[in-house]
This record gives C-alpha cells, sequence and structure tokens, in this order.
C-alpha cells in the first residue's frame, strides 16, 4: 500500500481541531458550482465528508474519493448514521480509476497542491478530466504560500475537546518554505490529552508536504490538461480574481465534443 498522510492521531483528530465548518465560505460557493455546472459531482479528497455529507443530505448526487481509508471509515460511519446513499472511493488522483462520468468535480481544500511533484500533478489533471463529462467543470481551490517577502518558517497551535467523551486534542504544527522549489515542508505535532495527561503523541513529518501555486501556474496546469475557459475566482466567490489574491479557486470547462 502506498503511504497516506492523513491517518492516526492526524485523522482522528481532523474533525474535532476544525470544529464547525457549516459556515465556511467554501460550502455554499461549491453547492452554487454544482447548480451552475450540473450533476452528478465527485468530491475529491472528500475526507470524512465535510461538503459531501452536506450536499447528499440536499439530495445532490455525489461521489466521494480519497486515499486515507482513515478518514474514510470516519466519513462511511457518518453516511450509514444518516442513512445517506453515498458511494466512496479509496484511490489517489494520479490513479483515478472510477465507475462513472461526472459533469462537476470538485477539489476543495487545495487537495491538489498535496500532490508535490508536478509531473504527477499533470498525470491528476489527465486522470480528472478523464473522468468529467465533455462540457462539465472542474472546481479547485489553491492558495500561494509564499511571496517575496514573507517569512519562509512558521509556526501555529491549536487545541480542542472532543464533546463526546471530554479528550482534548492538540495540534503543533512547524513549516518552512523553499522558494527554489515551491515547496513546503512541515513537522506537526498531535496529541491526546485526557484529564491533563498526555495519553497519545504522534509527530507526522511530511518533506515535501504541499506545492505552492500562483494564479498563473494554477492555471497553466488547467490549460495543459486541456480544460478551457479557465478563470481564477477571488476566495470563495464568483467575483473575479485580483493579482493579489492568495487564495482563489480556479474553474475550468471540458471542451464540448
Amino acid at each position: 500500500m502506498r503511504p497516506y498522510e492523513y491517518r492516526g492521531l492526524m485523522a482522528e483528530a481532523w474533525d474535532v481541531l476544525r470544529g464547525d465548518t457549516s459556515q465556511w465560505p467554501d460550502r455554499s460557493f461549491y453547492r452554487e458550482a454544482i447548480a451552475r455546472y450540473g450533476e452528478p459531482v465527485l468530491d475529491v479528497g472528500c475526507g470524512t465528508g465535510r461538503l459531501l455529507l452536506d450536499y447528499a443530505a440536499r439530495g445532490i448526487n455525489i461521489d466521494g474519493v480519497d486515499n486515507s481509508p482513515e478518514m474514510l471509515a470516519l466519513c462511511k460511519a457518518r453516511i450509514d448514521a444518516e442513512g445517506l446513499g453515498v458511494s466512496l472511493y479509496e484511490q489517489y488522483m494520479e490513479e483515478l480509476d472510477l465507475p462513472r462520468r461526472y459533469q462537476t468535480i470538485l477539489v476543495p481544500s487545495s487537495s491538489l497542491q498535496l500532490i508535490t511533484d508536478p509531473g504527477q500533478a499533470a498525470v491528476a489533471m489527465t486522470r480528472l478530466l478523464a473522468h468529467l463529462e465533455p462540457g462539465g467543470a472542474l472546481v479547485a481551490s489553491f492558495m500561494t504560500l509564499w511571496r517575496e517577502g514573507d517569512p519562509l518558517e512558521s509556526a501555529h497551535e491549536r487545541s480542542a475537546i472532543r464533546p463526546e467523551d471530554g479528550a482534548m486534542f492538540r495540534h503543533v504544527a512547524h513549516a518552512r518554505f523553499d522558494p527554489a522549489t515551491r515547496l513546503e515542508h512541515t513537522d506537526d505535532l498531535y496529541q491526546r490529552i485526557v484529564d491533563g495527561k498526555v495519553v497519545a503523541e504522534e509527530r507526522h513529518v511530511r518533506s515535501p508536504a504541499t506545492l505552492s501555486y500562483t494564479q498563473a501556474e494554477a492555471a497553466a496546469l488547467f490549460e495543459a490538461a486541456g480544460l478551457t475557459g479557465i478563470v481564477a475566482y477571488h476566495e470563495f466567490t464568483w467575483e473575479p480574481a485580483t493579482p493579489d489574491d492568495r487564495l482563489f479557486t480556479l474553474v475550468g470547462i471540458h471542451p464540448p465534443t
């Protein structure tokens, strides 16, 4: 089995540390994108089902794919608990081979940037396009992780309590960016704390972890795959992206036959 990064304490703590995501702006944006471009829909990097379950509960015809069996297991448990009919697939973007095509493919949470080799990113785009109906849309968010003048290293810490049992999860993150390669390297510590004591701890080092994209680089990736009508939008709105935007969403259309 190929290694996957969303595992162990990282997967267990994921939803707890994110908290309530119901008002995150991408949720309504992607829902509007589905209304614009149509169904069926594929949620790439669906994780524990943050978007997938909301859309399925609204009657949207949607499938999910992720490369982490642990995240998918958490998602499946939620699907079963809510009685939703959703198909989940455990695959990598670069090897995507699903039984049907989609009118809209979503790649939220800058998930394309987790493919740190540009050649493999191009392969992933080819596989995504192969699953997109002619005239369908690929909708993906991107982040420019560093610009001239930014610090090359950063750190942050966060913690949250799991309501079901009172366990606390703590995440201490360190990141280092290499401008020459556009790659971010990360070192993350995850802890589960019960009654003030650390009962479980894992260190996740990803080197590299993420590939940064400018708007021009992301558009070039889409264009090289054969997508047309490529537009960059400001964050999660339908306003055109400005040159200063570091968070943007790209939409490209599979040329109709």
